[in-house]
This record gives structure tokens, C-alpha cells and sequence, in this order.
């Protein structure tokens, strides 16, 4: 079976996407973020997606793709195959430069803009629920009307995706199934899809004619360093566990040993004998005994 498409997850196809496309990017965004009739996005400009800092010896950090409105408004789109805590971070980090980087010397503080970070993850980080979008703002902690503009997250977790979980926002559909059902599996694309000028375009950039076998090889290298990622994450998890599984033996045994102490001294037996019952040490006894 030959493949037809390459997946629009992969770094090298995700940035070709939607890296040089800005009606399609305005697509993107005004589908997945959480904008108002009024937020709707028009227009952009692309931006360096290396952010460097303004003080000499900070952090460099690179994006995936990076964009700003006619509004001034900052717009930074991550593609994670894999979550971890120190994803989390990174972009809030990102945000946190972006919105910090509109300041200038003697500007105002009111003439900053926001920062909308938009995260798709082809992870499950959030077990506790069924929901697959999760929008983060600024709140009070007791009114969640009362909020600060100027930083807005969006994580989706890919995987949770089903086209009938959300029913009235088509554009968004059609997205996520772009992002979900697209890859080298695919022989035939979805009308529906094709039909939406700018996904069916995104579609026709993902066929495999159009790389090169350097890029190929590029796309190649990324899955196998994916691999290897959740390789280690898995290696990981199961070492976690068998951890976790040795403390709480030794926890139980610790709580049976005071137990059984307890009754050895309320039978009145010589805390010598208790010690070499339990394993416990005397101090222990002791402080049991007092208690």
C-alpha cells in the first residue's frame, strides 16, 4: 500500500500548513479560540517565531507559528505530540514574553495587547474529564466574571476529538477532523473536507508528490524521535508505578508492624521482644507506647 498523504501533525507539514497560509491561519484561529462575533480575526501578519528576550543572557524559546492582527493583537499556535508539565510552563512562558515584549520605553501599559496561546496536543493530559478543549483565563477566584485580559490559553487534546461532540460550530469540525483524520492511511479525504477551500487546500499540500526526499526524510526522522519520546515516557510511568507499588507494600507493612506493636503492648510483653516481633526499633516503641 503506498502512502498518498503525510500527517499534518508532524512538525515539517504542520508549519508548512499553516506556516506561510494567512487566510488559512485566520481559519485556524477564528475556529478553535475562544473569540466573540466582535474578536473575530481579519487580518495578520506573521512574526519571527524565534522569541528572543530582551535582556541580554535570557531564555530563547521557538514557536511553531507566530502572527499578529491589525489590532495588535499576538497569536501563537503550538503543535505537541507528546504532553508533559514542562510544556505547560514553556508556554506560559512564551505568552508571558510576548505580552512582556509590547511594552516600550515610555509606552503605555494600557496600549497592551493581548496574547492568545493556541496548544494542540496529540496527548490525554486532563483523565478527569470528557472534555477535550480547556480555555484558561485570568479570573477572580470567587467571580469568574471578574477577569484580567491579557493572557488566553487553549490546550485540545486531539485524541478525546469526536466529530459529534461539538454540534454548532461547523469551521471547528472541520478543523480538528483535518488534524484527526488525515495521514498516511488516508487513500480517500472526506468530501465535506475537501469542499472548504481553505482545508481542501491544506489537504492537496499534504500529499506526498509535493515533498522532497530530503523533506521526507526530515518527516521520517520526526516520527522516529517521537517514538523514541514516548518510548521513554512509557519507561518511565511503568518505573513510577512499580515505585509507587514497592512504597505503598512498604507503607502497609509499617502500619501492620504498629498494629501488631500496639496489641504486644497492651498484652504487657517487654519492648525487647516487641522489636524483634515487628522490626520496629525501640524509639518507636516507645513513642507508641507514650502515645
Amino acid at each position: 500500500m503506498v502512502m498518498k498523504y503525510l500527517d499534518p501533525k508532524a512538525d515539517l507539514t504542520f508549519k508548512k500548513i499553516f506556516g506561510n497560509h494567512p487566510t488559512r491561519l485566520i481559519s485556524l484561529l477564528n475556529a478553535l479560540l475562544p473569540l466573540s462575533d466582535e474578536e473575530q480575526i481579519h487580518e495578520i501578519k506573521y512574526l519571527p517565531t524565534e522569541l528572543v528576550p530582551q535582556l541580554e543572557g535570557g531564555k530563547n524559546t521557538i514557536v511553531d507559528v507566530l502572527c499578529t492582527d491589525i489590532r495588535g493583537r499576538k497569536f501563537c499556535v503550538e503543535m505537541q505530540m507528546e504532553w508533559s508539565d514542562a510544556f505547560q510552563q514553556r508556554v506560559l512562558f512564551n505568552a508571558s514574553k510576548l505580552y512582556v515584549s509590547q511594552a516600550k520605553k515610555g509606552g503605555k501599559y494600557s496600549e497592551l495587547q493581548p496574547v492568545y496561546s493556541l496548544n494542540l496536543v496529540n496527548d490525554i493530559f486532563a483523565h478527569d474529564t470528557p472534555d477535550f478543549i480547556h480555555n484558561y483565563r485570568i479570573v477572580h477566584d470567587k467571580d469568574s466574571n471578574k477577569v484580567i485580559e491579557g493572557l488566553h490559553f487553549t490546550f485540545i487534546e486531539l485524541p478525546k476529538f469526536t466529530p459529534h461532540s461539538i454540534a454548532d460550530k461547523r469551521m471547528m469540525v472541520l478543523w480538528l477532523r483535518f488534524l484527526t483524520e488525515i495521514n498516511s492511511n488516508t487513500k480517500e479525504v472526506p468530501a465535506d473536507l475537501l469542499n472548504d477551500p481553505e482545508i481542501g487546500k491544506a489537504v492537496e499540500e499534504l500529499e506526498i508528490s509535493g515533498f522532497s526526499d530530503a523533506e521526507l526524510r526530515a518527516y521520517d526522522k520526526f516520527w522516529d524521535s517521537v517514538s523514541v519520546e514516548r518510548t521513554l515516557l512509557d519507561d518511565r510511568y511503568q518505573k513510577g508505578k512499580e515505585e509507587g507499588k514497592e512504597e505503598g507494600r512498604a507503607e502497609g507493612m509499617s502500619q501492620r508492624s504498629l498494629e501488631i506493636a500496639r496489641n504486644l503492648l497492651s498484652l504487657g510483653l517487654p519492648i525487647d521482644q516487641i522489636t524483634q516481633a515487628t522490626g520496629l526499633t525501640e524509639e518507636e516503641i516507645e513513642l507508641l507506647k507514650e502515645s
